[in-house]
């Protein structure tokens, strides 16, 4: 009899939800994937999860897991084949903080200047450049955040970086940050990114199970 799986909601386009399936995909596990949008969530995810927003993890013995830095700690905690963890798990720790309480409230106000006219789009994104600078100065030596090796930090950290880049491409590979540059191409060409970002139609209950994880990657 086959173990059932656990059970993903997810949206394609969200960086917290990003960061989840990577976490799964670079700890070879698999799920059962919902892709949900986000003017339609289904019933079913807002039965386990009211605050409605994704990424959210329901396990197969029914534990919900509801924030997207658990998720990806806890997929990586059941498997860590590349070593994820064991690079700086503290400073990881540290500067997906930093990520969550201050780089992403600039991130937002950036994408998003319109709704926040108290400050021009420039100042946002100048405030926002703050941690920009600080990944800068970690890449000045290495490939990655903590390093020689990819860490928690860089999947933790790197759709948030991407989503900032995208608000205006132009702009981003016009400042002078030429390391996150490199970085964050890199990222946009890694093998398990490209999965982590395959389309999927939203799902719907009777849908045809879409397994997303370890079977994706082969």
């Amino acid at each position: 009899m086959t173990s059932p799986l656990h059970r993903l909601y997810s949206f394609r386009r969200c960086p917290y939800a990003m960061r989840a399936r990577l976490g799964i995909l670079f700890a070879e596990l698999s799920v059962a994937l919902r892709e949900i949008t986000l003017k339609n969530k289904p019933e079913q995810m807002l039965a386990i999860s009211p605050k409605g927003t994704v990424p959210v993890l329901q396990l197969a013995d029914g534990t919900i897991i509801e924030e997207s830095v658990e998720i990806m700690m806890w997929a990586l905690e059941q498997n860590d084949p590349h070593g994820l963890l064991t690079h700086a798990p503290e400073e990881a720790a540290a500067l997906i903080a930093q990520n969550d309480k201050e780089f992403k409230h600039w991130l937002d106000r950036y994408k998003y200047a319109d709704r926040h006219p108290e400050m021009s789009q420039s100042d946002y994104r100048e405030r926002g450049e703050i941690f920009i600078q600080k990944l800068e100065a970690l890449l000045a030596d290495n490939n990655y955040l903590l390093g020689a090796d990819i860490s928690a930090a860089d999947i933790g950290v790197m759709p948030f970086v991407r989503q900032f880049a995208h608000v205006d491409r132009e702009v981003f590979y016009g400042l002078p940050y030429p390391n996150v540059q490199r970085w964050l191409t890199a990222w946009l060409e890694h093998p398990l990114f490209i999965v982590a970002m395959k389309k999927y139609q939203p799902w719907q209950a009777g849908d045809e199970l879409v397994i997303f994880g370890e079977k994706n990657v082969k």
